[in-house]
């Protein structure tokens, strides 16, 4: 069995390797284009059944939405690493500075009081403080009374970053939003900091190649500055915003790629199809 693309891999390592993207422009999606067009692998968009029919058997890595990627695991032999569900909830509160529970839909809309409410990893309700378990939407394409949320205590961060983290190590990341607003910008060192302390301490609860979201949360009680994880992400379908694309890359490589490849600690984290 083979290992993962290396890190900044290419001749032999990348021959004959497709980088498959959704019809779906995005930035990032250009910006990872352009770095696997340098290295030297294949880059295809995903413009109709027929494309999944003619990459089969070829070694195939992912960027894109969970959805199609459900569709398309299979027939292209895809392990897509995703955190489990209940990641955020199981880790110690020094870590996330606020209450979280993974739940049901169903046990959400009977919440009395107002709370932070996401999905763990897809989109299938727009994450948002709801007043009360009343406003939370009760119908809808993949909404039903046993789909998983997370439910948290609404904090406010004063700045969100993205880190890529491959094998423990922060590859690269940026800033993305400062108090929710969309604002990217280099990573800082504190940002870095929390995050290796974090890795050092859990890291083996995450798949082997990750995005993680961190900040620091503003208090107006409290004027020191108390650093929490926000989230982690599917690295195959995260904005790279202001980090370096080459290294963002990596993450992705290892994170949706060839089953053949797959490292055997990242097993119980490949994504299952609904």
């Amino acid at each position: 069995m083979t290992g993962p693309v290396p890190a900044g891999a290419s001749g032999p390592a990348t021959a004959g390797r497709v980088l498959l993207t959704s019809a779906q422009r995005t930035s990032t999606t250009v910006l990872l284009t352009e770095a696997a067009a340098r290295r030297g692998l294949t880059t295809v968009v995903l413009d109709g059944p027929d494309r999944v029919e003619r990459l089969a058997g070829r070694p195939v890595h992912w960027y894109g939405g969970p959805l199609t990627a459900a569709r398309i695991a299979a027939p292209l032999g895809l392990a897509l690493l995703e955190p489990e569900d209940d990641w955020l909830a199981r880790l110690p509160e020094e870590f996330t500075r606020r209450r979280i529970e993974l739940t049901t839909l169903a046990e959400a809309w009977t919440l009395r009081h107002p709370a932070f409410v996401k999905p763990p990893a897809d989109k299938s309700l727009p994450p948002a403080v709801y007043p009360d378990g009343s406003r939370l939407p009760r119908t809808g394409e993949r909404i039903g009374p046993d789909t998983p949320v997370l439910v948290s205590q609404p904090v406010t961060f004063a700045a969100e970053y993205r880190l890529f983290v491959r094998d423990g190590d922060v590859l690269t990341g940026s800033r993305y939003a400062r108090f929710g607003r969309l604002d990217p910008a280099p990573l800082t060192a504190e940002a870095v900091a929390f995050a290796r302390r974090l890795l050092a301490a859990v890291g083996d609860t995450l798949p082997g190649a990750v995005a993680l979201d961190v900040g620091p949360i503003a208090d107006p009680y409290d004027p020191a500055e108390h650093w929490a994880v926000v989230e982690a992400n599917l690295p195959w379908f995260a904005h790279c915003y202001a980090a370096d694309p080459e290294r963002v890359l990596d993450v992705v490589l290892r994170a949706a790629g060839p089953a053949a490849e797959l490292a055997e600690a990242d097993r119980r984290f490949v994504r299952t199809a609904a």
